[in-house]
């Protein structure tokens, strides 16, 4: 079957949409139009935790049955008009490559990315500026991993607890689901030092598990997971990302990365209390507004040492 196309304006730029009856989420029947429609609909709360971000995309062209893999050089084909950051990155043999990053920044851009079947949108704990420079990092995230038969329900119960911590250092934290198995909890954050917020991390971690050893463990060793939590303090690694507020998550059913109050989180009692999908989050941004929207006001020191 040829190649289906429309051609669409978006805020004054053309767009040029293709397979939009092409399903993504076979087990829900979830469409690349009902994609692009999610991401329309969410943009007033997304976009202002991807903008000024160098976005890592993960697509997903043939639906999340298929093939799929990380993107994050756009130089071969993102329209002139979409943003990039041309950032320097490590190579995983030592060596380094040139990547041209998308910087969402607009809805435009975000409906390009999300008909390239970019399902997850993932960014740094870090913004660049206008002529490319990273700065410092300005978040904070501990992303809570449950290894089975743990659950979000056991991380909800670590993440208060890390809440308690952050705020005797005078950090203010917001939760949100990863759309996943997990939970993550960010803070926004100053320094003058890029490597302070994984040195932090790992060491409220590591505070964690000698609290509560048969809780909470802050190795990434598989062998000492099953039936704890694991605190990722490592995702604070400027060389890192994780997925953004409000993404979708490229698992069987249409999931999204959902900010969540401290309510819900210490209410939570099943998986099925903390999972969120795209046909419910725009309605819920609707009734309580961008919970992360903290996030993007005033930024806190980090303390000295911990």
């Amino acid at each position: 079957m040829p190649e289906q196309k429309i051609a669409v304006e978006v805020d004054g730029r053309r767009l040029t949409l293709s397979n939009l009856d092409k399903v993504l989420y076979p087990a829900e029947g979830f469409t690349k139009r009902e994609v692009l429609d999610y991401y329309r609909r969410v943009a007033p709360a997304i976009l202002p935790h991807l903008a000024g971000r160098a976005s890592t995309f993960l697509r997903y062209p043939d639906g999340v049955d298929g093939q799929q893999f990380y993107e994050k050089d756009v130089s071969r084909h993102a329209p002139d008009w979409v943003r990039t950051a041309r950032l320097v990155n490590s190579g995983s043999r030592g060596g380094s490559e040139v990547n041209h990053h998308p910087v969402i920044a607009d809805l435009p851009t975000l409906i390009w990315a999300a008909n390239l079947a970019a399902l997850e949108l993932h960014v740094p704990q870090w913004t660049v500026g206008s002529r490319g420079a990273r700065h410092n990092p300005d978040r904070l995230v501990f992303d809570l991993d449950p290894g089975p038969p743990a659950t979000v329900v056991e991380c909800c119960r670590v993440a208060d607890r890390l809440r308690e911590v952050l705020a005797e250092d005078g950090l203010t934290a917001y939760p949100k689901t990863s759309g996943s198995k997990g939970l993550q909890v960010y803070c926004a954050v100053r320094t003058r030092q890029p490597e302070r917020t994984s040195e932090y991390a790992r060491a409220v971690a590591e505070s964690l598990a000698s609290e509560s050893p048969g809780e909470v463990v802050a190795r990434m060793t598989k062998a000492v997971r099953p039936g704890k939590v694991f605190i990722d303090w490592s995702q604070n690694n400027p060389a890192k990302t994780t997925v953004a507020p409000y993404s979708l998550r490229g698992r069987e059913h249409p999931t999204v990365s959902t900010p969540v109050t401290w309510a819900e989180v210490r209410n939570c009692t099943s998986v099925a209390d903390l999972t969120f999908t795209a046909a419910e989050v725009p309605d819920r941004v609707d009734r309580l507004g961008d919970l992360f929207g903290g996030l993007t006001g005033q930024r806190m020191t980090l303390p000295r040492s911990r």
